[in-house]
């Protein structure tokens, strides 16, 4: 059975209000990934965290969220929207205020984990909410408000976290917080009144699921960080993919039985319901990649501050802001089918265009391509996330709406994966065929490693003394890293055009019908 979560029948100030408080709260949840991430050079100093740990500080907040994603269709219907929201991001502010508090690297990771749990249980929730709180007819709006929170934050993260870090220090990243979230809490507590706590639900919380599905997730997440690091070899690779793959099995077949579990994947029999999360799987490969990558080029390559990468950065932020009225307007007359063919088709041109970078693109060469996937990305998100969830009511649309971004999330992860394998693997095969060249007088290969071109006429070089070596060593390190990001943006981009394939799929028209689920 499905319990039916009451709909408003109007959209009253009151409720847009309230709206926007959640919309603000999922901003600070995703904000908080990417702003952390700029500065945790300066939170290792301070903490004095080894290096080899340092990736812990994201990957245990990032672990949490993704855990927390599906178990908000049992946790809104045992807490009701309203009240789940609310602990949710209280949880997120005090976790907060524990992080700015830590002292040492375990209280760090352990505030990490309530944070991202927390942060993870909100995103889907927000989601919920603009189907739950405004009739059909007025959803446009407040889709594209939220789907603009939600792709605004990873964007402008890298900015808000270098302008706080340079300024004040690096506690302010988390007790920035804490403010904003109590008064999200109050606001939305005090304004949205939406379904009722089911506290009986205790007893049928799906115990088993959360374990199997936390496994899994909680492994594959592991196994994503570590595994291009160790080659995707290894005692502790193969056991990570083994629990994997057992535990993803056991949990799929579980997930399957007509019964109340932590997510019901018979949702996935609908073809439209498919059809959209696949896209929502790689709108976070390229989503996420993309905004992984530019601030590793930009600091590793061209030596930016963080202030200065988030300055550069702030060109996709400025054209998601550009395009928001056009996307909101052609969500409501336009055939979804185009607006996803145009959204993903100019994505695809952005990460293609970055495949093509030097040791010496800036802020200029890197324009259009930011620009580009700036356009897009709603018109990726907006006519996807209306398919996906406004042909659901009750607990199917929150289990709709938890497995709709959990793929984003999943994909994000598995992006960066993909490029932290590009990087580790191809990275040292450049070095060696750039040195070959080079000992070989290939004036392009001197070319692109930065060298001077007066020894190079395709005439083998004598051997080389330690002085100039230890001078050119890194040169060559910078040129081949910079052949490797290429790679990575290309195949991401032909990743995500691929996508481009399923569009004749997608049922024609611009407001699906409604649907039903079987349990």
């Amino acid at each position: 059975m499905t319990k039916d979560i009451p709909m408003q029948d109007h959209a009253s100030a009151r409720v847009w209000l309230g709206f926007l408080g959640m919309c603000l709260g999922m901003f600070m949840a995703i904000l908080d990934i990417q702003i952390v991430a700029s500065s945790l050079p300066e939170i290792q100093t301070a903490l004095a965290i080894p290096l080899d740990q340092l990736s812990w500080v994201q990957t245990a907040y990032l672990i949490a969220e993704v855990i927390a994603i599906p178990l908000t269709t049992q946790l809104t219907r045992l807490f009701s929207l309203r009240g789940l929201y609310v602990l949710a991001i209280l949880g997120f502010s005090l976790a907060s205020l524990g992080c700015a508090a830590s002292h040492g690297f375990d209280g760090l990771v352990f505030c990490r984990v309530i944070q991202g749990f927390c942060g993870g249980t909100v995103i889907p929730t927000v989601f919920t909410a603009v189907f739950v709180l405004f009739p059909e007819h007025r959803r446009v709006l407040p889709t594209t408000i939220a789907s603009m929170f939600a792709v605004l934050a990873p964007t402008l993260g890298p900015t808000v976290g270098g302008y706080i870090t340079e300024t004040y220090s690096w506690h302010w990243l988390f007790l920035i917080n804490i403010a904003p979230g109590i008064l999200v809490a109050a606001l939305v507590g005090w304004l949205i009144r939406v379904g009722r706590p089911d506290w009986p639900y205790w007893n049928k919380l799906d115990y088993i699921g959360l374990v199997l599905g936390g496994l899994f997730l909680a492994c594959l997440e592991i196994l994503l960080k570590e595994g291009p690091k160790r080659g995707w070899g290894g005692a502790l690779v193969d056991g990570l993919l083994a629990i994997c793959i057992v535990s993803g099995v056991v949990a799929v077949r579980h997930c399957l039985k007509p019964k109340d579990h932590i997510v019901n994947l018979r949702i996935f029999a609908d073809r439209t319901f498919t059809i959209t999360a696949l896209y929502s799987f790689v709108l976070g490969m390229g989503l996420y990649g993309s905004v992984y990558m530019l601030p590793l080029f930009l600091g590793l390559v061209r030596d930016h501050t963080p202030l200065e990468i988030g300055e550069i950065m702030i060109v996709s932020g400025a054209a998601q802001l550009a395009v928001a009225p056009v996307a909101a307007m052609a969500e409501k007359r336009v055939d979804h089918r185009l607006l996803i063919a145009l959204g993903y088709g100019l994505f695809t041109v952005g990460l293609v265009a970055n495949g093509f970078t030097s040791s010496k693109t800036d802020y200029g060469g890197l324009f259009w391509p930011q620009l580009l996937r700036g356009a897009g990305i709603l018109l990726c998100l907006l006519p996807t996330t209306s398919m996906a969830l406004g042909r659901w009511t009750g607990d199917a649309l929150t289990n709709a709406s938890a497995l709709f971004n959990l793929m984003r999330n999943l994909g994000g992860a598995i992006g960066i994966g993909l490029i932290d394998t590009v990087l580790e693997q191809r990275t040292p095969v450049h070095v060696t065929a750039l040195i070959a060249r080079l000992q070989a007088g290939d004036p392009d290969a001197a070319r692109l490693v930065g060298l001077p071109l007066d020894r190079f006429h395709n005439v083998p070089l004598g051997p080389i003394n330690a002085a100039t070596k230890d001078i050119i060593a890194p040169l060559v390190e910078r040129a081949a890293f910079v052949i490797s990001f290429n790679e990575a943006w290309i195949l991401l981009g032909v990743l995500f055009g691929l996508s481009l394939l399923a569009v004749p799929f997608v049922p024609s028209g611009k407001t699906p019908k409604p649907a039903t689920m079987r349990r």
